[in-house]
């Protein structure tokens, strides 16, 4: 299983002129990067621009853990609304094939 996280690929706002407009991209790898150190999920891809969104493969736990994993990542400072995670496995044949679920998700 992986769940692919789509954050909308939109600038971080108010940053100085010459500034990388999507910092919030190194601070969800770095995350992500954290988790995998834990033991906690692995990454599975490296991210990467799929149109108007940049996605994030996490995989190596059950669905309902990754889901947890997606939806902080949507919570984090300088995230984009809108993000979205779509579960999906390592068979499929093009990003974003897969049941959608918006996040973040509500608490349980």
């Amino acid at each position: 299983m992986v769940v692919e996280i789509h954050v909308p690929l939109l600038p971080t706002p108010d940053l100085l002129d010459g500034s990388y407009p999507f910092p919030w991209i190194e601070e969800v790898e770095d995350f992500l990067s954290d988790l995998e150190d834990q033991g906690d999920v692995e990454v599975f891809d490296e991210g990467d621009e799929d149109g108007d969104v940049y996605v994030f493969f996490v995989t190596g736990a059950g669905e309902r853990d990754l889901l947890a994993v997606a939806s902080r990542v949507s919570t984090l400072p300088g995230i984009p609304a809108g993000a979205v995670a779509v579960v999906s496995n390592d068979e499929a044949e093009e990003c974003g094939l897969g049941r959608r679920v918006t996040l973040p998700l509500p608490a349980l």
